[in-house]
């Protein structure tokens, strides 16, 4: 398996993976990924090695690609559609080579490494990737356990992550503090801002700040009464952990990209501008998504 990252990416080709070991349970299953979301798939079962993979590195890659050869599998799968990762699964030395079609691929010129390529028909990305692996969606996936880090409270809260890779994917940070003292307020509840160290929040005594790595926010995710999310990486694990929740979307399609499995709610305003373009301002349909409105959304689920 070949999904180098990011965050919801793995976990959106995590369903597609399993569909393979149900199918074939003596297969033997690597799977090559950004060393950095390594503990997302650590001590999960869901395949035999995680090899990983610095892009960036000569080095790491030399060594990866060294061990696939040694290793010598039978079938390549490149979930990413990217040529360094088409790439990966021809130098892997595998017969068969399994990618998506031209027209569903990142970057066309990565389908000449492929013996095979797959049309999906589907609009989800987690179903596109199940299309690809020839399986479909059944069981549940028991996830990785984290560890904790930082300070939580001691009782039930809600979590949130309030930064995406893609400032447009952002709700204006502002506005969590009103969440935060309602939830207080009306719930006895308190808001955790789960956000790398050294990252700016406003002052608020409705905001309690949670400074983790991956293991501390898997943890965090884990303990959550509920999570409001945005289209980033914690809102698809909470997802993929069953987590009930609100997501926020603006700028990017959750008919594609929205959160798998049912237990998320997600809100958009009417006539969102779909664009999956990196801008640096917060787009204007995620500003338009109002408080109030969120506030309303998490009250049914907490009730």
């Amino acid at each position: 398996m070949v999904r180098f990252g990011a965050m919801g990416d793995i976990l959106h080709a995590v369903p597609a993976v399993m569909s393979l070991r149900r199918r074939w349970p003596a297969a033997e299953i690597a799977w090559v990924l950004e060393p950095r979301w390594m503990p997302l798939l650590a001590g999960t079962a869901i395949a035999d090695h995680l090899l990983p993979l610095n892009r960036r590195s000569a080095a790491s890659a030399w060594i990866a690609l060294k061990w696939l050869r040694r290793w010598r599998p039978d079938v390549a799968i490149d979930f990413q559609g990217l040529l360094k990762s088409a790439a990966t699964a021809w130098l892997s030395g595998a017969n068969t080579r399994i990618g998506f079609a031209a027209e569903a691929l990142r970057e066309r010129e990565a389908g000449v490494f492929y013996s095979a390529a797959v049309s999906p028909a589907s609009a989800h990305v987690v179903e596109r990737n199940l299309e690809l692996a020839g399986g479909d969606r059944q069981g549940t996936w028991s996830g990785p356990q984290g560890f904790p880090e930082g300070s939580l409270p001691t009782g039930a809260f809600v979590l949130c992550a309030p930064f995406a890779g893609w400032k447009s994917k952002q709700w204006p940070v502002d506005r969590y503090a009103q969440i935060g003292e309602q939830l207080m307020k009306q719930y006895g509840l308190p808001l955790v801002m789960n956000v790398m160290p050294g990252a700016e929040l406003p002052q608020s005594e409705f905001l309690w700040r949670h400074e983790s790595g991956m293991e501390g926010l898997i943890d965090a995710t884990r303990r959550a009464r509920a999570i409001i999310g945005l289209d980033s990486g914690p809102m698809h694990l909470a997802a993929a952990l069953n987590k009930p929740g609100v997501a926020l979307f603006g700028p990017t399609d959750p008919a594609r990209n929205g959160p798998y499995g049912g237990t998320v709610r997600v809100l958009r305003t009417a006539g969102a501008a779909t664009n999956y373009k990196r801008e640096d301002a917060i787009a204007v349909s995620m500003t338009r998504l109002e408080a109030g409105e969120v506030l309303s959304a998490l009250s049914e689920i907490l009730k």
